[in-house]
């Protein structure tokens, strides 16, 4: 999806402020500020700060944090920046942001848009994907579909899903499996929905963002490479053995 994108369907948010926010998302880096667990930084506090130390840079136009804890504290930090907020709730199956209660969670704690496993796969809760939309769009968010495939991308778009992003590519057992982004399922996509397309998942290098961009996305979503100290570290001491 490469034009301007059609006012949302749903009325809790003015249109004009929706296309704003998607608007100050375009041909820009988002950056996901996240720890594992058990790392150091895993702590709001120090999500924010990072978050904070990014949110100057030229071209940096919205940052991903995770759990309300995260979100509350990032949105307190970087108030010029729209937040992506998420909730994940478990290790398998669908555990990022994987119930209506869990996104209305993350809204109520200032994320400007809302992303939720929008793949196939059932979910804990057993209630409609459906449902967690509407919950989003009552809450005056929008909301970010993560996928994994063309078809769930179209499914999400159908259901009112404001961005779909290819966050979960290689990370379900039927999608493709790639060592770095599925730039294909990005052009796909951008070639099929009426929404914003977002490059997520296992984007490496300013090289990659920069050919994610030319396949079609609407911004970028980039984390481990930026935010994530062991795992940089672990690539240099790789590359030294």
């Amino acid at each position: 999806m490469t034009g301007v994108p059609p006012a949302p369907s749903w009325t809790s948010m003015p249109a004009d402020h929706a296309r704003t926010l998607l608007d100050r998302l375009r041909g820009g880096l988002i950056v996901s500020c996240q720890a594992p667990p058990g790392d150091p930084l895993r702590d709001p506090a120090h999500m924010a700060a990072m978050a904070a130390s990014v949110a100057s840079t030229a071209g940096v136009v919205g940052i991903r944090a995770q759990g309300v804890d995260d979100v509350r504290a990032v949105r307190a930090a970087v108030s010029e920046l729209p937040v992506i907020g998420l909730w994940k709730d478990g290790a398998k199956g669908v555990y990022i942001t994987p119930t209506a209660e869990h996104a209305r969670a993350i809204a109520r704690a200032g994320a400007d848009v809302v992303a939720v496993d929008a793949t196939s796969r059932s979910r804990p809760d057993g209630r409609p994907l459906r449902e967690t939309v509407e919950a989003v769009h009552r809450a005056s968010r929008l909301l970010m579909a993560d996928v994994s495939t063309v078809d769930e991308g179209d499914a999400a778009a159908a259901l009112g899903a404001d961005l779909v992003s290819t966050t979960l590519s290689g990370y379900t057992a039927y999608s493709r499996q790639r060592d770095g982004p599925d730039l294909d399922l990005v052009a796909e996509l951008a070639g099929r929905v009426e929404v914003p397309v977002v490059a997520e998942g296992r984007v490496g290098t300013p090289a990659q963002s920069r050919a994610a961009l030319d396949a079609g996305a609407w911004s970028v979503v980039v984390g481990t490479a930026i935010t994530a100290p062991a795992a940089i570290a672990g690539r240099f001491t790789d590359a030294l053995r």
